[in-house]
């Protein structure tokens, strides 16, 4: 491939890595490899449901020994709502109504932003209804992120989804009344954000007696991928240029490489609930978190005993013993007849590395990601969240494998990035680039090829020692439809 001095400068000016445009060029011509699932992860084999009992000491856990950590809730904030409006806009840009159009607008006051929109009304009639909320001169609500939108009322007053994670990272993001957020936003609407904190942080602070500690980021333009033509060759805009797109939330990678933290709450801004439904996702964010602290105590154990000179061979098969039985690590065929140095250098690469816990509901049919042994670079088997797109469904064994999960990936990871000497991992050397995403767009009429890089939760993290907990449905409710608002988990009790 070669490129132009033009195409040269621009690259130099994205921040941009030459290499890493080739490779990806190079991805588009050879395409993705499908992922080979060995089996869906199961109560008992690769996913852990807690009991009362249990919950109750890793909540313990949790308090005793939060106190000495540093705490941070990362909020992926910039994803746009026009998608939950996608139905709305039919409707008032080509008069096309359909079931949940007319929901709408039967049940219009019942949303927590009816309010704000009604000063945009004056005859309430049903195109005025939509020019006003997805207007620029109404709430301009199609033209903004998830996290700006008034999602719950609490009498007269209500909150964004922004406001919600404010809440809830009160109540379990809390060291010594100090509550840091990060939140990743697009630029365009970055001042938007910290407008609202500016305009609510002080009474959310006296309500809950803390002090937050909000940050931002923006996904970096260096991660954005290059676009192809169908013939693979660099697609180019109507400048002449080089045609570049965001690669989706594995590019969230480098954000969250950046910030630093002993626990990391990850969540979407979208799953939120009022606070009458709050006090399970507060429960389990706390035992999952006291199960992480446990599980990472004895990965450092073994790590500083390993590290030793000269560490016992008992030692060493003590360790790969805890990585298969505990860590839910299969190894490659052929590994007992491996030299104690082969055995001794697999566990250091196993045990030292980020760790996770993931929640996960049980499936209800909702599309996308769930819980999995999949085989790895290394042939060895451990716990991945696969997506859909990455199962071939054209073979029947990998199929059957697919429909046979029993949970679902709701998003909802607590993770560890620092090691057992407290130093931070650099997390773009545990994903696996093997497992990004290849889709057909469109740009002035013309098809392009645009690629995602490895998702944040499955292949950007595929190198991480990865638990799955299963956790209560009441924990998921994503709103990706404006409809999703009336549901009573999003309503006033």
């Amino acid at each position: 491939m070669s490129f132009t001095e033009k195409d040269l400068k621009q690259i130099a000016n994205r921040g941009s890595d030459l290499k890493t445009i080739e490779q990806q060029i190079e991805n588009f011509k050879t395409g993705f490899p499908f992922m080979t699932a060995k089996r869906a992860a199961t109560i008992g084999d690769g996913m852990i449901k807690l009991d009362e009992k249990e919950l109750n000491e890793y909540l313990e856990i949790f308090n005793q020994e939060t106190s000495k950590k540093k705490l941070l809730k990362f909020v992926p904030a910039s994803g746009a709502a026009s998608r939950m409006f996608k139905s709305l806009y039919a409707a008032k840009d080509e008069g096309k109504s359909d079931k949940s159009v007319e929901q709408f607008h039967e049940q219009i006051k019942s949303f927590a932003f009816y309010n704000s929109l009604s000063k945009f009304l004056k005859t309430n009639e049903k195109q005025e209804q939509l020019e006003a909320l997805l207007g620029s001169n109404g709430l301009d609500y199609g033209n903004l992120p998830k996290g700006l939108l008034e999602f719950h009322a609490y009498g007269d007053s209500t909150r964004t989804a922004l406001e919600e994670h404010l809440v809830e990272g009160a109540q379990y993001a809390n060291n010594k009344g100090k509550v840091r957020l990060h939140f990743t936003v697009s630029p365009e609407h970055r001042k938007k954000f910290k407008d609202l904190i500016n305009k609510v942080l002080k009474s959310y602070e006296a309500e809950y007696n803390v002090k937050f500690d909000i940050s931002f980021s923006e996904q970096k333009a260096s991660t954005d991928t290059i676009a192809v033509g169908m013939d693979n060759e660099p697609f180019l805009d109507n400048k002449g240029d080089l045609l570049f797109r965001p690669a989706g939330h594995g590019a969230l990678l480098e954000n969250l490489n950046d910030v630093d933290a002993d626990i990391i709450f990850i969540k979407n801004v979208d799953n939120v609930v009022p606070d009458h439904l709050k006090s399970e996702t507060i429960l389990y964010k706390k035992a999952l978190a006291g199960l992480l602290l446990c599980f990472q105590k004895q990965i450092f154990y073994f790590l500083k005993r390993l590290e030793k000179p000269e560490p016992s061979v008992y030692m060493v098969n003590k360790a790969i013993r805890f990585i298969k039985e505990n860590l839910s690590v299969e190894t490659p065929k052929g590994f007992r007849n491996w030299s104690p140095e082969e055995k001794y250098k697999f566990a250091i690469a196993k045990l030292n590395r980020p760790l996770r816990i993931c929640g996960m509901v049980k499936n209800v049919g909702e599309p996308g990601g769930g819980p999995f042994w999949a085989k790895n670079s290394d042939d060895s088997i451990s716990l991945q969240i696969v997506e859909s797109a990455q199962f071939d469904m054209k073979n029947k064994k990998q199929k059957e494998i697919f429909e046979k999960a029993t949970h679902f990936n709701p998003v909802d990871l607590i993770c560890a990035t620092k090691n057992h000497k407290k130093e931070k991992y650099d997390l773009l050397k545990f994903r696996d680039p093997k497992t990004g995403f290849i889709t057909e767009k469109s740009q002035s009429g013309k098809t392009l090829k645009a690629q995602e890089l490895p998702g944040l939760w499955n292949g950007a993290m595929s190198d991480w020692n990865t638990l799955f907990v299963e956790v209560p449905l009441i924990t998921f409710n994503p709103v990706k439809t404006v409809n999703d608002l009336l549901r009573k988990e999003h309503q006033p009790a």
